[in-house]
């Protein structure tokens, strides 16, 4: 060959783009629909980031949006764009990738859709581990990051002992984080009825979720987070679909399942906790973006980048309608996805049942 070869080839219902190196030494599959979804998905994120930068109680037209973004703005311009809205945007787009990420590697690995740090209570130990920073230390915003980050690994490590008997089953792995995250959840209650009113209010909406008020620093931990390990779980989630058929399967196919099970659990650890260090335990993006992505892209597994892409679309919108839910208030994020994540919950739940209903009757 001299030169790439570029190929489309159809695979049952689906075209795979392929593209071949000189000399055919390396090969890179793309789905097509995957390609177009994602790249939708992409632009809607941007598309929804640029109208929230752009509306508030100062609007200010896109261009001159856009002309601020690259250095030409007047000072006015500057001032609102890059201090008071772009942080909440970046925090909204990077937590949301985060979360979409984090969860699609948890329902791959525990071979359940229900299998989201939501429900494995990654993000309420997160949010345990601020609360004691919060409400026990008086902690800064740093440190209540921090402690959401140590909260969130202590209560993977915890999960994974206490189910840990011979190996770790998926289902049991689930059981066990529902079980630790009701544990951990009464907790922070009693830690918020011992506090102070104002510790209590700020506390409660730490805990609903929120990108109103979170600042350069947690865009830098977020987005160092999602830097780090995104790439390292792109590279490994090409095993997630492996896996999912069993371990014997994965090993026949030379997939190192110990090694890799490992990586992504703590890269899905990670990128959970960066995120609620950023902005709090934000309900349902982490359950809901994988299988709405695996729906956009005609696949039955998402992939790790186009769920990550969904996530930062879903909060990014999520955002937009908390905004302007109330029109003399700003609503937290958390309650905007907790009511959707609620709606999908219920359509997945009806429709499984009407699925076993179908069986029953062939």
């Amino acid at each position: 060959m001299s030169g790439p070869l570029l190929q489309l080839r159809p695979s049952g219902r689906t075209t795979r783009l392929v593209v071949r190196s000189r000399g055919g030494r390396l090969s890179l599959r793309v789905h097509l629909r995957a390609l177009v979804a994602g790249t939708a998905l992409l632009l809607t994120a941007l598309g929804v980031a640029l109208v929230n930068l752009s509306s508030g109680d100062f609007p200010i037209p896109v261009p001159d949006v856009l002309r601020s973004l690259v250095g030409q703005g007047d000072p006015g311009t500057d001032f609102i764009v890059h201090e008071l809205r772009l942080p909440r945007v970046l925090i909204t787009l990077l937590v949301g990738t985060a979360l979409g990420a984090s969860g699609t590697i948890f329902q791959g690995l525990t071979r359940n859709p229900l299998g989201s740090p939501d429900f494995v209570g990654l993000t309420v130990g997160a949010a345990t581990g601020a609360l004691i920073v919060l409400l026990l230390f008086n902690g800064t915003g740093f440190q209540v990051a921090a402690g959401a980050i140590v909260g969130c690994l202590a209560t993977s490590v915890a999960i994974y002992l206490l189910a840990f008997r011979r190996g770790v089953q998926p289902f049991r792995l689930v059981l066990m984080g529902v079980g630790v995250a009701a544990l951990l959840d009464s907790f922070n209650s009693f830690l918020i009825y011992r506090s102070r009113l104002d510790e209590a209010i700020a506390a409660q909406v730490w805990l609903i979720g929120s990108v109103n008020g979170p600042g350069w620093t947690e865009v830098t931990l977020v987005a160092v987070a999602v830097a780090v390990l995104l790439p390292v779980a792109l590279y490994h989630g090409r095993h997630l679909d492996m896996l999912a058929l069993g371990d014997e399967t994965a090993m026949l196919h030379g997939v190192p399942v110990e090694r890799s099970r490992v990586v992504l659990a703590l890269a899905g650890v990670g990128l959970a906790a960066g995120a609620t260090a950023a902005a709090g335990p934000i309900a349902f993006v982490a359950l809901a973006a994988p299988p709405l992505a695996a729906r956009l892209t005609g696949s039955p597994n998402a992939g790790i980048l186009p769920a990550a892409l969904m996530g930062a679309a879903l909060l990014a919108a999520s955002d937009w309608v908390a905004q302007r839910l109330l029109p003399d208030d700003d609503v937290p994020v958390g309650l905007v996805t907790a009511a959707l994540g609620g709606i999908y919950l219920t359509w997945l739940l009806f429709h499984e049942r009407r699925n076993r209903g179908q069986g029953a009757q062939r």
